[in-house]
C-alpha cells in the first residue's frame, strides 16, 4: 500500500500520545475516500475520533498543500461565529508519517455532494440549506482578521488585478495556439477592472455545498471544511465563485459532484442569483454589489489556464473545480460552455460576434 494512502500507525501513535493532550491509543486509521489534494485520513483511538490531514509525500510544488496554513486558519476562527471543527495539533516533523500534519476535531455530519440535494425531502428546507450557506459565507467575510491574528495571511493590494495578472500569465505559459475567445476575455477583464475598493477579508477560496459539513438533524452548518486555498482578499470574489459552481452543467453521474445547469431552482427550493447576492448584502449590510458582472467574469477565467493546459497539469496540481471539470469530460469543451455561461452573466461585449 503506498505511503498515500496508509501511514506507520506505530509511530503515529506514538508521536500523538506524547504530543497531544488527552491524546490515548490504540489506534486504528481509514482513509477516506475521494481525490482530497491533502490525503484525510480517520483516527479512532480510545480517546475518541480524530481527523489527520497530510501533505502527500515526495516532492511538492511551491506553496501547493499548505497544511500548515489550514491549521493555522482552522485554530484562528476557533472563537468566531465561522463553524469549524477543533484544531489539536501541526505537525511540522516529517520523519513521523513522511510529511507534515495536522489533527483535528472529527465532526459527525452530513456532506452534500450534489447541489440539488435530492436527498433532502422538501423544497423549504432544501432553502433553509443554501440560507445557511450563505450565512455561514457572511460570517467568514466578517471575521475581524486583526483580532483573529490573521493581519498576514494575504498580500496586499487589489485583489482582482494580482489573481488576473497571475492567472493570465500562467496561461500564456501554457498556450499552445492563439484562441481569440480567451484574447477577448483577458482583455474585456483588463478593460473592465474595477478600482481597487479597499475591500479586503478572509477569504475561503473554494467555497461550495461540498465543502460544508450540516448537522445530522437540521440545516445549520457544523463546520467548514477544505480551507487549503484560503487567503485574505475581496469577498465578492467568493460569492462569485460560489454562484460559479451552481451555473456550471449538472453532472449526469449521481456520484460526481456537478452544477445546477438547467435544474428548474425555484421548483427544488434553490435561491437564484438574485437573490443569492441579495440575501448576501443584506447579511453584511451593503446596499448592493457593484461591477457583479465583472466578479463573475473573473471567477471562471481563474479556471481557464489550468483548464487549456489540463493534459499536462498533475491532478494534484490543478484547482478544485478544475478537478471537478476534468471529471466530467468539460474541458474538451470548455469554449462552448463557457461563453453560454459568460452570456448568462451579463459581461456586455464579451461574447457578442466579431
Amino acid at each position: 500500500m503506498s505511503q498515500v494512502s496508509s501511514l506507520d500507525e506505530s509511530k503515529l501513535l506514538a508521536y500523538l500520545e506524547a504530543s497531544v493532550e488527552g491524546f490515548l491509543g490504540p489506534i486504528s486509521v481509514s482513509k477516506f475516500a475521494g481525490g482530497q489534494s491533502n490525503p484525510t485520513f480517520k483516527i479512532d483511538a480510545a480517546s475518541g475520533s480524530y481527523v489527520l490531514r497530510r501533505q502527500p509525500p515526495g516532492e511538492l510544488l511551491k506553496s501547493a498543500h499548505a497544511v500548515d496554513r489550514e491549521y493555522r486558519v482552522i485554530k484562528a476562527l476557533a472563537d468566531t461565529d465561522v463553524p469549524v471543527a477543533k484544531a489539536y495539533h501541526l505537525c511540522e516533523d516529517r520523519d513521523v508519517i513522511g510529511s507534515m500534519f495536522y489533527l483535528m476535531e472529527f465532526c459527525e455530519g452530513n456532506i452534500h455532494w450534489r447541489p440539488e440535494l435530492n436527498e433532502v425531502e422538501s423544497p423549504a428546507q432544501r432553502g433553509q440549506m443554501y440560507d445557511e450557506m450563505i450565512k455561514v459565507l457572511a460570517a467568514i467575510h466578517s471575521v475581524d482578521i486583526g483580532r483573529a491574528g490573521l493581519s498576514d495571511y494575504g498580500r496586499p493590494g487589489n485583489y482582482f488585478q494580482r489573481q488576473l495578472d497571475r492567472w493570465s500569465a500562467q496561461y500564456r505559459a501554457s498556450e499552445l495556439e492563439t484562441i481569440h475567445e480567451m484574447e477577448r476575455l483577458i482583455v474585456w477583464l483588463g478593460d473592465n477592472m474595477p478600482a481597487d475598493d479597499g475591500k479586503v477579508s478572509l477569504v475561503h477560496g473554494d467555497y461550495r455545498l461540498d465543502n460544508l459539513m450540516y448537522a445530522k438533524d437540521n440545516s445549520r452548518v457544523i463546520a467548514v471544511l477544505d480551507w487549503e486555498l484560503s487567503t485574505l482578499g475581496h469577498p465578492y470574489a467568493d460569492l462569485a465563485y460560489l454562484i460559479m459552481g451552481m451555473k456550471l452543467p449538472a453532472s449526469p453521474n449521481k456520484d460526481m459532484v456537478g452544477g445546477l445547469g438547467a435544474i428548474d431552482w425555484a421548483r427544488q427550493g434553490i435561491p437564484n442569483e438574485e437573490e443569492i447576492v441579495a440575501r448576501y448584502c443584506e447579511l453584511t449590510n451593503i446596499d448592493k454589489i457593484e461591477n457583479w458582472n465583472f466578479c463573475m467574469a473573473f471567477s471562471f477565467s481563474v479556471l481557464l489556464p489550468s483548464a487549456r493546459a489540463w493534459p499536462s497539469v498533475h491532478w494534484m496540481a490543478m484547482p478544485p473545480m478544475l478537478q471537478l471539470m476534468v471529471w466530467q469530460g468539460w474541458c474538451d469543451h470548455w469554449p462552448s460552455w463557457l461563453w453560454v455561461i459568460l452570456t448568462s452573466c451579463g459581461c456586455d461585449g464579451l461574447v457578442s460576434a466579431e
